[in-house]
């Protein structure tokens, strides 16, 4: 009796969460420190594209004061789930085993491969199969990066990858000719082009992302609450949905090096829980 009594007051203290908020005034939110997700600026300010969404989300459902902490990222699902945090953010993706743990919003962003090549895709290279296809190409990929393991998946042998040290060095060498393409996650490639600036280089907006072992490798981040919460994870939806709609969502992740490549389009986080 004392254990059920415990529980469901447990229960009823999670589905209020949205309501208490909305009394106080403000709420807090748990962030990993991760760019471009939730960072301080040089100013000592948090910002990020999942700061600045959820700021504007939580306004809009008469919360006014976000306050933010940086964290690992490890410590999000249990600083949650005890209670520490309202909700958290900033480059969790949606998965399978973190469906048991938290109860995700749809997802604001998707994250998958990125190419870049000299400007007018001299070689046509659209996919990691195009690259292995094409007997001559070459590609830059950084030093134990994950795209090292896409790219032998996808048939590309080791010689026809240029192994670099960091980001700088991969563009580089795409400019100097001594690789066709570059490679690395869509907004890392997105935010290096726009430092380059350099008008002889292009992103390849048609791009298409790899499948490793017939699953696509491309992730979706999302907000997640607590189990209990999900009147707040409705009220978040519908307001993020409306972002999308309006074109609101594009323009916020625009400002953090992504594209309309990283729009999540309309999969829901319903629909990543049972995949």
């Amino acid at each position: 009796m004392l254990l059920l009594a415990a529980c469901g007051s447990n229960n009823e203290g999670a589905t209020d969460t949205l309501a208490q908020a909305q009394q106080q005034g403000y709420i807090t939110v748990g962030f990993a420190n991760e760019k471009p997700y939730a960072y301080k600026n040089e100013s000592g300010e948090l910002t990020g594209e999942a700061v600045e969404i959820a700021r504007i989300i939580l306004k809009r459902l008469e919360i006014d004061e976000l306050r933010g902490e940086l964290t690992e990222f490890t410590s999000l699902i249990a600083g949650l789930q005890a209670e520490r945090f309202d909700l958290i953010t900033a480059g969790m993706f949606i998965k399978q085993d973190r469906c048991e743990a938290v109860l995700f919003a749809d997802p604001e962003y998707s994250i998958g491969e990125g190419l870049a090549v000299k400007n007018g895709n001299p070689l046509g290279l659209t996919s990691y199969q195009s690259i292995a296809e094409h007997a001559d190409a070459k590609v830059a990929v950084m030093a134990g990066a994950v795209e090292v393991d896409y790219l032998k998946a996808s048939g590309i042998p080791e010689n026809r990858m240029l192994i670099v040290p960091d980001q700088d060095a991969a563009i580089s060498a795409l400019q100097s000719g001594r690789a066709d393409a570059m490679t690395m996650t869509g907004p890392a490639l997105q935010s290096r082009l726009e430092a380059a600036n350099d008008s002889t280089l292009e992103r390849v907006m048609d791009f298409e992302q790899p499948t490793v072992d017939g699953e696509s490798i491309r992730g979706y981040g999302a907000t997640a609450f607590r189990f209990g919460d999900e009147a707040f994870q409705a009220a978040y939806n519908a307001e993020l949905n409306k972002m999308k709609e309006s074109g609101e969502l594009l323009e916020i992740l625009s400002q953090f090096g992504f594209t309309e490549q990283e729009l999540p389009q309309d999969t829901t986080a319903a629909q990543l829980c049972k995949a």
